[in-house]
């Protein structure tokens, strides 16, 4: 279970069922969508959250509506529905739409509310030469505990350039914690950390994390840009919570740099 890539179809594409994954405790799916098809959901007890991946849709919630449009995550800015408990939505495909879905339990009434790309929480990581550059990334959160208490999971994305490593330096916490990987190109691959293992990171996969250091790859010259989706634990909501690998604690110091060889013409 710790890697998942099954044949993608149109419709609801389940990847995780809560009931069936408990140590996971989310639903986690790729909903594809042709022209003209809608889906509706809205389930007793379980907040939901839709990420447009790509495509154009118009969102229906709560006698509210709204149009969301986007090429690609590698284009566009992102629209994130995020519905409360028991609360009915549909949403209605104009061209050939993906979405990515991911739901937990949740007994406590929340307003829902579409995310739209100005209310994204922005990070720039690693932009400043750490490491020789080898982990720039964009780090995106849609909501986390801070921004959504009520929430019992979290939501966002993080864009990963091409030959860089995002996650990193290794990490963990004990939250549970999933990765749906996107490529700029279909045939884009990367590596994925998790659980001990190592997984061969591809279009449409999912890592699925409960233990251990997660960081993530993308092969040199392809882009990735993964969804990344926790779930509170009990009385221990994830709080940017971060267990730096005693071992590679030292890649933060400011001369990590110092030890890396130079070739001749370097400065």
């Amino acid at each position: 279970m710790a890697y998942l890539q099954p044949e993608i179809r149109a419709g609801y594409n389940a990847y995780l069922d809560m009931k069936d994954n408990p140590e996971v405790g989310m639903d986690v799916g790729l909903l594809v969508l042709k022209p003209g098809q809608s889906w509706e959901s809205g389930r007793p007890d379980i907040e939901i959250a839709c990420l447009l991946l790509e495509g154009e849709a118009i969102f229906h919630w709560d006698g509210l509506s709204a149009n969301a449009i986007r090429r690609s995550p590698f284009q566009d800015e992102a629209y994130c529905l995020h519905t409360g408990p028991g609360i009915p939505f549909s949403i209605q495909a104009a061209t050939h739409t993906e979405i990515y879905v991911q739901a937990v339990m949740n007994p406590t009434p929340f307003a829902s509310k579409l995310y739209t790309p100005k209310d994204m929480m922005v990070q720039h990581a690693g932009d400043k030469n750490e490491l020789l550059g080898t982990m720039r990334r964009e780090i995106k959160t849609f909501f986390d505990y801070e921004s959504a208490p009520w929430s019992q999971m979290v939501l966002g994305e993080v864009l990963n350039f091409p030959g860089k490593w995002s996650s990193y330096p290794p990490h963990h916490h004990p939250q549970p914690e999933v990765y749906f990987h996107r490529f700029d190109r279909p045939m884009g691959f990367g590596a994925s950390f998790g659980n001990g293992e190592v997984y061969h990171s591809r279009q449409n996969g999912l890592t699925v994390i409960l233990d251990g250091f997660h960081s993530q790859a993308a092969a040199p010259g392809y882009a990735m840009c993964y969804m990344w989706g926790i779930r509170h634990l009990p009385g221990n909501p994830w709080q940017k919570t971060r267990i730096d690998d005693p071992g590679h604690e030292w890649l933060w110091q400011p001369d990590a740099n110092d030890h890396i060889f130079k070739l001749e013409g370097d400065t």
